[in-house]
This record gives structure tokens, sequence and C-alpha cells, in this order.
């Protein structure tokens, strides 16, 4: 099955957004460790943080791509919205605990925002338009 437009007119700015947001901060602690460091605090494992940073760039691609070919499927929307869900679980989980830096309650409210307007759009989906495959 296909969703088709869920949410209406406004819907694609969501997969949009989250699309870029998981590219650019996947990415870039695998361009620029430093830098990522500076903002996200130390980390030991680098090559970790690289790890997850491939990741979530995938996982951002693969949302992107969807979107742009107009095939949002339920697979894709619980890609979204559970990788939010994990990454936010995280965050809030660990930085509470002071294992990593607060600026990462930042991101989870960024993730909780993606999980909010997944929700909302596909509460407001109009069809379901079956896919031959």
């Amino acid at each position: 099955m296909m969703l088709a437009q869920p949410g209406g007119k406004w819907f694609p700015w969501v997969w949009r957004l989250q699309a870029l947001y998981f590219v650019i901060t996947g990415i870039w602690p695998c361009l620029e460790i430093r830098s990522f460091q500076k903002i996200s605090g130390p980390k030991t494992d680098t090559w970790l943080v690289k790890t997850v940073g491939v990741l979530v760039g995938v996982i951002g691609g693969v949302i992107g791509a969807a979107g742009m070919r107009r095939r949002i499927t339920p697979e894709i929307a619980g890609l979204a919205v559970g990788s939010s869900a994990g990454l936010a679980g995280i965050d809030i989980f660990y930085s509470g605990r002071g294992r990593i830096s607060r600026i990462y309650l930042l991101d989870a409210l960024v993730e909780v925002l993606f999980i909010v307007a997944w929700a909302v759009g596909l509460r407001r989906q109009r069809r379901v338009v079956p896919h031959g495959g």
C-alpha cells in the first residue's frame, strides 16, 4: 500500500525537513568530527559516532528518496517515526544521566516534533492507494 499525500499540501515539508535534518546531522560527524564535537561534546569512540552518523544519513536519504518519488509507504512512515523515537529516547535517557551533552535535548525536541508532524499528517490522510509492484 502507498499512502497518498498524507496530511494534505503541507505534509511534503515533514518528510523533506526530516530527510534534510537526518542527512546533514548524519554526515556531519563523518566529514568534520572536530566541529561536531565542539557542539555535541567530546567522544571517546569516534568510529561509533561516525557509524551512527552513516546510519542516520542513510535513513534521511531513504525518507527523502521515497518522498521525492511520492512513495511514502507505511514502512517509510514507520522508519521515519521509529528512528525519531529511538533517537529522542536515547537523547533524553543519556543526557539526563550526564553521559552525553545536554545539547542532545535540543535534538530530542526536534525528533519529537517530527513524530508529532507525522502523526498529524497520517491522521489527516485522505485515502490509501493500493500499490502493486
